[in-house]
This record gives structure tokens, C-alpha cells and sequence, in this order.
């Protein structure tokens, strides 16, 4: 059975690659990711607010106004409370790519090219084979137009670009109006991968203290159907690689976004909730499913079930939504 494919440039022995989590702080879980069968591992984040300020400078722009406004104090971490600074992130990177003999994507995490584009040339000089780019952006304020948000991305990605020679993903929102134009946008500045989708947390309030709560909820298969429909939408309309993340926790969900056209599926949740053994069970099943239905190669699987041939995506997606309302109606009738 051939697992084989390829990503961003990188050719990998499966596509189970580990996202973005605390998983890869240390370097012996890196190792025990490899030993499970990880084909490649993406670094926890480092966040733009890290990079740019020491403590001094963070706190200083942290708490400027905050005798008027108290509720600010509780806006970032204090700088101490970040568990790795930039220079042991670099240095956690280094150990890992002498350790392991799988690629190495290191994550950044902010809103700006000025965050960015130093710091970039740095993970590749650790060592990274590839860069992750995690723009975790809300846009808030009322004279901030869509065009304007989407320009922002386009040009931290091509600012990142003309700053190192590794591949670099973009890792979306999926609230984008115009998701397909915006891969082509995406595709057209050079993105080596496009990651769907990035996850925005949802706060809760604390109704005893008065205060927002910060509130992380680990994903669960239902939410692959999100970043399956728009794989499928994109492959083959775009060069750029394309990786599946939110959802993926069996051999199910990988088959699915590989039949959709994926290249790669990333996961956390389900080696968070069931540990990273669960790769192997993973790899396991999806070699069983294969050989049940008779694929000889992961390469025989990808995009066997997206919209490539679909003359008018837009009219099949609507047909689908009007057959799914009509199903429900003909059962709930039956009811």
C-alpha cells in the first residue's frame, strides 16, 4: 500500500501530519510523534506579540490607559506568562530537526508583516523545512472594509515569501465572502499550501466574576464537514497544496478530506483526547478501508470525490443544499 504524497514540496511518507499544539514543545514527543508514524510534525505557534516586545516594552503598551479603563489588564498574557520565548521556540527547532528524520513546519501566529518577515528568516535558518502562517485576525472595527482585510493577508504572505526559500502555508479563516477568489489570491502570491481552516475560539463570560473567560473547546469529527466542502470546491483550480485541519480524529475523516482532493490532514484533538498512538490506529485503518475498496495509493485516492470535473460549482452546491431541505422535509413528514 503506497501512503505516500506530497506537500507544499515536500514528499512525505503519509499524509497524517500533527498541527500546531503544545504536543510539540518538547522534542521527546516530537520523537514518539515520528515513532507513531507522523510524516511530518507542524511546531506549536509563536505569537507576533512575543516577537515583536520584550517584557519591559509589552507591558509598558499593555497597561498605557488602563488607569481609565481597568478591564485592559486582562486583554494579553503577561510576557512571563508565555511558556517559550522566541529564542528557545528557535532552539526547541533546532533539537527537534537533529532528532527526528521527518520535516519540521515552524507556526507563526499574528496580524502583520512587520511581526513576521525577521523572525521567518530565523525558523529556516533552525533548521524548518516549511512555515506555517496562522493569521489569527478579528477584524473590529467598523471602518475596516472586507477588501481591506484581505489585502492585509495577501501581503503578509507575500512579504513572508520574499523573505525565505522554504515552502509557506497560509493557514484561513473559512468567513471569507469570496473563499474561492481568495485561494486564487492566495495561490497567485505564491502560497505553497493553503491550511482549512484556522479555528476562532469563542470566549464565554463569567457570570461570578464579571470577566470574559477564555473558553477552548478541542474539535469533533462534525466540524470536518466545513473544510471537506471547500477542498473539494478547490482542488485542481489551484497550484497550492492543500491541508485538511478541524475534524480529523480516524482513518474516516482522512479518507473523506483525501477523496476531496487534500493532500495532507492535520490533527490535535484526537492525540490530545486519545494520545499520539492514535496515528498508528489511524494509518491502520485508513490502509484497511483502502484495501476494502480497492485503492492501491493515496495517489489514486486524492480528489476522486471533489468538484474538479463540475462544470458550475456554484449551481452543485446549490442542488445539494435543496436536496438535503427536501430530504429533511420528505422524513420529517414521515415522522
Amino acid at each position: 500500500m503506497d501512503l505516500r504524497t506530497k506537500y507544499m514540496g515536500l514528499e512525505l511518507k503519509n499524509p497524517i501530519v500533527p498541527s500546531a499544539s503544545p504536543l510539540s514543545e518538547k522534542v521527546d514527543t516530537i520523537r514518539k510523534m515520528e515513532d507513531a508514524g507522523a510524516a511530518a510534525v507542524v511546531m506549536f505557534s509563536i505569537f507576533e506579540e512575543q516577537i515583536q516586545h520584550d517584557a519591559a516594552v509589552l507591558d509598558e503598551g499593555l497597561t498605557a490607559g488602563t488607569e481609565s479603563f481597568a478591564e485592559a489588564l486582562s486583554y494579553f498574557p503577561e510576557i512571563g506568562d508565555y511558556r517559550v520565548g522566541p529564542e528557545q521556540y528557535l532552539e526547541i527547532i533546532r533539537k527537534a530537526v537533529e532528532a527526528v528524520d521527518i520535516p519540521i513546519i515552524g507556526s507563526l501566529n499574528g496580524v502583520s508583516r512587520e511581526g513576521w518577515v525577521e523572525y521567518a528568516k530565523q525558523i529556516q535558518q533552525a533548521g524548518a523545512k516549511g512555515l506555517e502562517l496562522n493569521v489569527y485576525h478579528i477584524p473590529t472595527d467598523p471602518e475596516q472594509t472586507g477588501a481591506l482585510v484581505e489585502q492585509m493577508y495577501v501581503d503578509v504572505l507575500k512579504a513572508v515569501k520574499a523573505a525565505v526559500t522554504i515552502p509557506v502555508a497560509i493557514k484561513l479563516s473559512p468567513f471569507f465572502s469570496s473563499m474561492a477568489n481568495m485561494a486564487k489570491r492566495f495561490d497567485d502570491a505564491g502560497a505553497d499550501a493553503l491550511v482549512l481552516f484556522n479555528r476562532f475560539y469563542q470566549p464565554d463570560f463569567d457570570l461570578e466574576k464579571l470577566s470574559v473567560a477564555p473558553t477552548l473547546n478541542l474539535s469533533t469529527p462534525e466540524e470536518a464537514r466545513l473544510p471537506l466542502r471547500w477542498i473539494a470546491i478547490l482542488h485542481g483550480k489551484i497550484k497550492a497544496s492543500l491541508a485538511a485541519t478541524s475534524g480529523v480524529h480516524s482513518a474516516k475523516e482522512v479518507a473523506k478530506f483525501l477523496l476531496a482532493g487534500a493532500d495532507v490532514t492535520m490533527l490535535t484533538s484526537a492525540l490530545l483526547k486519545k494520545g499520539v498512538d492514535q496515528i498508528k490506529i489511524i494509518l491502520r485503518d485508513l490502509e484497511t478501508w483502502m484495501k476494502a475498496k480497492e485503492y492501491d495509493s493515496v495517489q489514486q485516492m486524492k480528489g476522486a470525490l471533489s468538484q474538479k470535473s463540475v462544470a458550475d460549482a456554484t449551481a452543485f452546491e446549490r442542488a445539494n443544499y435543496i436536496k438535503i431541505i427536501e430530504k429533511y422535509k420528505h422524513e420529517y413528514r414521515m415522522d
